[in-house]
């Protein structure tokens, strides 16, 4: 099977098998991180831009590494150093990266559907690094790799988000990613941070720690997004790390063996604590890494067109 798509802008837009296609082609991509030369020439001659409206230093760098891994040129375009400063539109600045010879265009933006528009608008490949707070489908596809890592499977398994419903465009990109793989998804927030209709996605909902963690597999903690707050959404930090901050306590309502997993940047004591950060469960840093194999994934389905087993030559 080969990914017949010209972009990713989501895991709604995603089957099943296109999801499983993507993690087990980042299976061969994580080996090539593990060795010395971490370079091989698949996407030679191919050239990757990143096009961030919003800051990033996980999401961007390990975009850049992923390319320059398998080959490709890249650049970096800092929208606070550009053209876009000066008036220039979202259409001209793609527009202009496109005629440049770019063959993929990797976008984050503030606004819900930026990378949609842009598909429509270049004939360049494009990959949503994160929109509003739609999706953010590639942060999404390394959790998942890392679950599958861990436990080996996703049906049957149960998979509480946790925090910040209503902003992240993380949780609705994994609601998407793991319900199709046939996991049990739990959401587990304030009702404050818990957009409507949530349920439609076919998600439990539950607004305590206790009943939400309840004997779960994973647990997604995201980060409380300071800078999308209104006030009044909680009454206090403190207050929001006492009932959803996941610590060593919370931590006992689930599995023995259950997995921890955080977007990052981790707001260090507030969402999460350091006891469960650092301790045995957390898999935070392994995101890291499985993220760059994701991406490189992704880049080499969407431009070599090859079979898996041609990865590593």
């Amino acid at each position: 099977m080969k990914l017949k798509r010209k972009d990713v802008l989501g895991l709604q837009d995603l089957s099943a098998e296109e999801i499983n296609l993507i993690l087990d082609t980042a299976e061969p991509m994580k080996e090539i991180l593990a060795r010395e030369i971490k370079k091989v020439p698949t996407l030679r001659g191919r050239s990757v831009i990143t096009l961030f409206y919003e800051p990033s230093t996980r999401t961007r760098t390990s975009f850049e590494l992923a390319a320059k891994y398998l080959s490709a040129d890249t650049a970096s375009i800092s929208v606070a150093a550009s053209s876009v400063q000066k008036g220039e539109s979202l259409r001209d600045t793609a527009k202009t990266i496109e005629v440049m010879g770019a063959d993929v265009i990797i976008i984050r933006h503030s606004v819900s559907g930026a990378p949609h528009f842009l598909a429509r608008t270049v004939n360049a490949r494009v990959i949503n690094a994160g929109d509003g707070a739609h999706e953010h489908p590639t942060q999404a596809l390394l959790d998942m790799f890392t679950i599958k890592e861990k436990k080996g499977r996703f049906a049957g398994l149960k998979v509480a988000i946790l925090g910040d419903i209503t902003h992240s465009r993380v949780a609705r990109s994994n609601i998407w990613g793991l319900t199709k793989l046939g996991a049990e998804v739990r959401v587990v927030g304030p009702p404050t941070l818990m957009p409507p209709f949530i349920q439609d996605l076919g998600v439990k909902v539950f607004y305590r720690c206790e009943e939400g963690l309840e004997d779960v597999d994973v647990i997604n903690v995201l980060r409380i997004q300071l800078e999308r707050q209104q006030k009044g959404l909680f009454p206090s930090i403190r207050e929001y790390t006492r009932l959803f901050g996941l610590d060593e306590k919370k931590l006992r309502y689930a599995k023995p063996d259950v997995l921890v997993l955080h977007p990052g940047p981790v707001n260090r004591g507030i969402e999460i604590s350091p006891e469960v950060q650092d301790g045995p469960h957390a898999a935070i840093n392994e995101q890291v890494t499985n993220g760059v194999a994701v991406r490189m994934a992704l880049l080499y389905l969407l431009m070599s067109g090859g079979e898996v087993n041609e990865i590593a030559s």
